[in-house]
């Protein structure tokens, strides 16, 4: 394969890094969103501080993702936004609902901070939701009718239960005490929704998509893919049991939820082998809706200083923000 054959490959995957990185780290601040009803205003106001140096910065990855779709793919754009122009509507009404709640609940009086709070969970979910509802359907190649609907709603109601794992998972490792203890039983909840959505995805995704299933059940494939289901459930179950051990309350605070995001990870890799090669399933191959070589040349000379540069100021904010969250300030 030549050069310029491969450059459709490198930005497709440096795509899939990108929105992998955004689901990861803005998933568990959407998570922490989502279970805000279940703490108290002093313990909010922890769960906000435990995000809050690092949220813009998760987003970042979202607009790499999307830019990168619209400059590298720019037919698989059109296509992919025309179909879920609503859903993606709500999301970002749900981001900016975020943003802006983020900011002015810290400033407002008492008597109105409730209703940014809630501005604040309502806006995560909407998110979340959305998501589940884009995915859905984009795993399906964007296809319409009832079946696809169904499985759409499926994974709009299964994603903000992992969104919600994940943030309690960040929150036993980002805070002490009560609230710690408070987010282990959060997590316990929300594990057994992941883990039954995802069941009832991973036997629906091949019923609804035939293409899935034959990457899925024919052999040799079938036994290449084996390790994923396999380490997805061995990392499904030492989550749960790091969950019901007390060695989680100290050192071992971390482990829950880097093998969350491995169980992330593990699904990524497995849809990324699902989709291959196709931008849009069954329509639309990474050639048929890449830019011309020569374009593609001259945008992977930004890729190369954008990409990079994101990726290092993520990495320098989680550097200096490590460690326990403290009480909420702002400037």
């Amino acid at each position: 394969m030549s050069f310029d054959e491969m450059l459709p490959v490198i930005f497709m995957a440096l795509m899939g890094l990108s929105m992998l990185t955004y689901v990861v780290l803005d998933g568990y601040d959407l998570g922490v969103g989502m279970l805000m009803p279940r703490a108290t205003d002093a313990q909010k106001d922890v769960m906000v501080a435990s995000i809050g140096p690092f949220w813009d910065a998760n987003e970042t990855w979202l607009v790499l993702g999307v830019g990168l779709l619209l400059i590298a793919f720019p037919k698989a754009h059109g296509v992919v936004l025309t179909a879920l122009y609503l859903p993606v509507t709500f999301m970002l009404i749900g981001l900016i609902l975020r943003g802006v709640a983020f900011d002015f609940r810290v400033k407002a009086r008492d008597v109105h901070k409730r209703w940014w709070n809630h501005a604040f969970i309502a806006g995560s979910a909407l998110a979340a939701v959305s998501q589940g509802w884009m995915l859905g359907h984009y795993i399906t190649g964007l296809k319409t009718g009832w079946q696809y609907d169904v499985f759409a709603g499926a994974i709009a109601i299964a994603l903000p239960a992992a969104y919600v794992l994940l943030g309690a998972c960040w929150l036993i490792m980002k805070t002490e005490g009560e609230l710690q203890e408070h987010a282990v039983r959060w997590a316990k909840l929300a594990w057994w929704p992941m883990v039954i959505g995802m069941a009832l995805i991973s036997l629906a995704t091949p019923w609804v998509s035939a293409s899935v299933r034959e990457r899925w059940f024919s052999m040799p494939e079938i036994i290449a893919l084996l390790p994923i289901p396999l380490t997805t459930v061995a990392a499904l179950l030492a989550a749960r049991a790091m969950l019901n051990s007390q060695r989680v309350l100290g050192k071992l605070c971390w482990v829950p939820f880097m093998l969350v995001v491995a169980v992330f990870v593990l699904g990524f890799f497995g849809l990324a082998y699902s989709i291959f090669p196709y931008v849009v399933m069954d329509r639309m191959t990474l050639w048929q809706a890449a830019s011309s070589p020569a374009a593609l040349k001259v945008i992977l000379i930004g890729t190369c200083i954008s990409v990079p540069a994101i990726a290092g100021y993520t990495v320098f904010a989680y550097r200096v923000f490590s460690g326990k969250a403290g009480e909420l300030r702002y400037a």
